[in-house]
């Protein structure tokens, strides 16, 4: 392949971000960058999708990946204390298939949640892993809890599918010795990057950590590095390779904004915050690539 092919290649690339403002009441709403540091809304900011699904009908932490099929596949956290998490497919990212629950934990009377779901696509088996935080309480190692989370001890389960019609029995993903949200997994060269939100609330962590592994699905080492997000509360990890940086975006919940890291390594970690701009409100979503032509489309409204 030639340099100017590669730099076409390159050119023909722009990166789209799904997110949720407020609550997750309205839905599904998309920003846009062609250098990952500005981005802006889409649709005029207005919602392209109205959840449907779950006892709160949310669309929180709204996960967007396209699969091998070119379909755009998204999963959602339904609700606070939902067993179950939202799921739609769209060719367009406008047009939308009817929303379905996926009853992933149904099975385990005491679960108390299914939140931020995300997925993976694993070549060697050509599923889907589909991965989440829950608490099911008494089952994992104790961790010492703040007055506001008492009792919130999570772990990351997950399911496996090929067609997101017929799905396997749920299983534990990530077992760390700290409880675990927001997980999100860059596929980079030979190796998964998995991100996770160290949510240990006394003494409180509420940083971002990594791993990795040689497989998709796992498993992954428990044993994480370093905090790679400063003295903030971040929380909703996203991953995006843009040029010869990966960039992790994060919300700053605290502080109602988002943060952003950069590395070019995997090791040593820059924090860009004061860079990067996204549209006012924007909560927990995904940073994923597209073709400009699909952005222009998007752009036009059509």
């Amino acid at each position: 392949m030639s340099f100017l092919s590669l730099s076409v290649k390159a050119q023909d690339q722009a990166f789209l971000f799904s997110y949720f403002i407020d609550n997750g009441q309205d839905g599904l709403h998309l920003a846009y960058s062609t250098d990952g540091l500005t981005w802006s809304a889409l649709n005029n900011g207005k919602s392209y999708l109205t959840p449907t699904v779950g006892k709160d009908k949310l669309m929180r932490d709204p996960y967007i990946l396209q699969g091998k099929d070119g379909f755009f596949h998204m999963v959602w956290t339904s609700g606070w204390w939902d067993k179950e998490i939202g799921y739609a497919s769209s060719k367009d990212l406008i047009n939308w298939s009817e929303q379905k629950a996926i009853p992933v934990m149904q099975h385990e009377p005491t679960a108390r949640n299914s939140w931020a779901p995300e997925m993976v696509y694993d070549p060697k088996t050509k599923e889907y892993t589909i991965f989440w935080a829950t608490t099911i309480p008494g089952r994992h190692g104790n961790v010492s809890t703040s007055e506001s989370e008492k009792g919130l001890n999570h772990r990351m389960y997950s399911t496996s599918t090929k067609d997101f019609k017929t799905f396997s029995e749920t299983r534990l993903f990530y077992n760390p010795d700290f409880s675990v949200i927001d997980a999100t997994i860059l596929p980079k060269g030979k190796n998964y990057y998995l991100f996770v939100k160290n949510e240990n609330s006394n003494p409180p962590e509420k940083n971002i950590r990594l791993t990795q592994s040689k497989h998709a699905s796992g498993p992954y080492p428990v044993e994480v590095s370093a905090p790679i997000t400063g003295k903030y509360w971040a929380e909703g990890p996203t991953a995006l390779e843009v040029g010869e940086y990966v960039y992790v975006y994060f919300d700053k919940y605290t502080q109602h904004k988002y943060g952003a890291v950069r590395s070019k390594n995997m090791i040593e970690w820059e924090d860009v915050s004061d860079s990067v701009t996204f549209p006012k409100g924007v909560r927990h979503g995904t940073a994923f690539k597209v073709s400009t032509a699909l952005l222009e489309k998007l752009k036009a409204g059509l």
